[in-house]
């Protein structure tokens, strides 16, 4: 018989082999205890029909009939009981044979995962408080002041509602603006833990679209596009990047989204929050085009650019968190190709998204530069050199204009503000 099954399966066939042993052996001794008493019972009818001087009983009348004694019976009747029993066991464990040798390896796997389950379960490490993971943030002292501000507003409305008293009403959906890279994603999706954890978002995930998340191709299948992401946001916020994008001159489809999203706005108002982004100057000409928006978002928060020393601390907190270090000669070169990039792109420049581009450029250059030893240690594997700098792998010579104090004035901004290295890159 085939049987697949790991050492406790094994153990337990071989208890149901000796078990089957046992009954065998209760069985042949049960039966041979029934004959031997029948024999006895037999000499006893048999020397019962002797005279003393051996003559037999009742000549004449035959050979005794030595099954119709008592204890003949009765001994018989024992040995068909025990066998009729055995076979019935015998049966089960039959059974029992059967039923184990058919057991697959697939049935055995799913045994031991299930037994496996309780070890690999561990405890789930507790989240960072959302307002702690706020205070982290590099900068951004204008964005926690207003966030502190909305949620303590809430939260005492929140309050208020629950104790019987009136609460004001308050529009919780929000505009963010500014350039890219300055954190609105990452204080959207704080912002979001922030009003699950006050009681007015009952999930307080955050659910990221753009336009083309939203419409479709085909005359209403925007409103089904739009509101499988509005379902998917429900309990938490939905954030519209580019939601400018949706507001353009004979944009039927776009107006669907928007006409979708109002209509969501209004329909789960205890439970949905839109927080819709973009460039300063679009965003304020998009919420004016329509009375809907208008009513609905009035309240803004502006992420304003971020200043060298800034962007200088997130390269720096980047080189931490993915254990590098860079040289002291390095580190102004660093500062210098920060500014220069400010000086490039001045409107377009994306903040911590651009740093965080710098910081994967010169850790490329320097794998390179580190490939090419015969045995580089731990050091070499985390220092960034000079030479690190350039895709050329040779020392950076900044401009003038680059390292000069009055370059980097132009670029500093007055409201010093800036975010988490790796979430601004969203």
């Amino acid at each position: 018989m085939e049987f697949n099954g790991d050492d406790k399966n094994w153990d337990t066939l071989d208890r149901i082999n000796k078990l089957h042993g046992e009954i065998m052996s209760g069985i042949y001794k049960d039966f041979f205890t029934a004959t031997n008493d029948a024999k006895e019972a037999a000499k006893k009818l048999i020397n019962g029909g002797k005279t003393e001087s051996g003559s037999e009983r009742n000549m004449g009348q035959g050979k005794p009939d030595v099954t119709s004694h008592p204890d003949t019976e009765s001994a018989l009747k024992n040995a068909e009981d025990a066998l009729n029993d055995a076979k019935s066991m015998l049966g089960e464990l039959e059974n029992m044979r059967a039923e184990m040798g058919s057991k697959s390896y697939v049935n055995q796997q799913e045994t031991q995962t299930a037994e496996a389950k309780p070890e690999e379960q561990k405890p789930a490490e507790p989240e960072e408080d959302p307002m702690e993971t706020l205070e982290k943030l590099i900068g951004l002292d204008s964005i926690k002041h207003d966030v502190k501000e909305l949620t303590d507003f809430v939260k005492i409305q929140k309050l208020r509602q629950d104790q019987g008293l009136k609460s004001v009403p308050v529009s919780l959906h929000l505009v963010f603006t500014g350039n890219p890279g300055t954190g609105k994603t990452t204080v959207a999706r704080i912002l979001a833990k922030l009003y699950k954890q006050i009681g007015v978002l009952s999930k307080g995930q955050l659910v990221e679209v753009d336009r083309s998340g939203l419409v479709a191709g085909y005359v209403g299948q925007t409103a089904l596009k739009t509101q499988e992401q509005i379902t998917k946001a429900l309990g938490g916020v939905l954030f519209i990047d580019e939601a400018y994008a949706l507001s353009q001159k004979d944009d039927a489809f776009g107006q669907e989204a928007i006409d979708t999203i109002l209509k969501a706005m209004e329909d789960h108002r205890d439970d949905l929050v839109v927080i819709v982004a973009g460039y300063t100057g679009p965003m304020e000409e998009f919420i004016n085009s329509n009375p809907g928006l208008k009513s609905r978002f009035n309240k803004y928060i502006e992420f304003t650019d971020y200043s060298v020393d800034e962007l200088e601390a997130i390269f720096d907190m980047n080189c931490k968190k993915y254990d590098y270090q860079v040289e002291e000669e390095a580190k102004k070169q660093v500062r210098a190709l920060i500014v220069q990039r400010k000086l490039e792109k001045p409107e377009n420049f994306a903040n911590a998204r651009e740093v965080r581009n710098l910081f994967e450029e010169i850790i490329t250059n320097q794998a390179r530069r580190v490939a090419a030893m015969e045995n580089p240690t731990q050091d070499d594997m985390m220092t960034i050199t000079l030479q690190d700098l350039r895709e050329d792998v040779e020392p950076v010579a900044p401009s003038k204009e680059a390292t000069s104090p009055e370059a980097e004035d132009k670029v500093t901004t007055e409201n010093d503000a800036s975010v988490e290295t790796e979430s601004d890159s969203e």
